[in-house]
């Protein structure tokens, strides 16, 4: 796993995709922070849903450098969750522009996989998370169902030995206003 962890921090770092298992379905994966990379996933996925992507952080203690005004009941509500959770929370920063919608919020996962852990770990940085799919189509559950456009379009695709336990759907989303206003988007 250290190979496949090793190469695609390279290629975050040096602004290149990855494609990768997580703990529901394969993504797509960039520097969260880096706009370039932002935007050839959208071109990638030809997407023209802009702002629509969340991304992957390794704890609480990384969502909160890049979101500034989440409610703690969101936090108690990520840890309750028995199953894969994405929150949307107000306050985004230090995250690419082209990532934040005008609402000014950031769709944030903690994700349980072991891979993703130690990725994120390694970076240092949120890694965005959006299903490896041609937008408009399913998103794949395993690499074979994974359109060739996206293999070929990618600078790394991991070892499907790391896929683990995978929900093969996506996650829950529930957005969270500053004052602790909820609203379940995705169940």
């Amino acid at each position: 796993m250290q190979k496949d962890i090793e190469r695609a921090v390279q290629v975050l770092r040096d602004g290149g995709m990855i494609l990768y298992p997580t703990d529901t379905v394969w993504g797509i994966g960039c520097d969260a922070t880096n706009a370039e990379a932002v935007e050839r996933v959208y071109e990638l996925k030809r997407s023209t849903d802009k702002h629509s992507m969340l991304v992957l952080c390794r704890d609480a203690d990384m969502i909160v450098r890049y979101v500034d005004r989440a409610p703690g009941i969101a936090f108690e509500v990520m840890e309750l969750s028995d199953k894969p959770l994405t929150l949307i929370l107000p306050g985004a920063v230090g995250v690419a522009p082209n990532l934040v919608p005008e609402t000014g919020t950031l769709g944030v996962r903690v994700p349980d996989h072991e891979f993703c852990r130690q990725l994120l770990r390694r970076f240092g940085r949120p890694v965005v998370s959006t299903s490896a799919n041609i937008s408009g189509e399913p998103a794949p559950a395993g690499l074979a169902e994974v359109d060739r456009a996206i293999i070929d379009g990618v600078d790394f695709v991991v070892s499907p030995r790391f896929e683990g336990r995978p929900t093969r759907k996506p996650s829950s989303i529930i957005a969270f206003g500053e004052r602790g206003e909820v609203k379940i988007i995705r169940k």
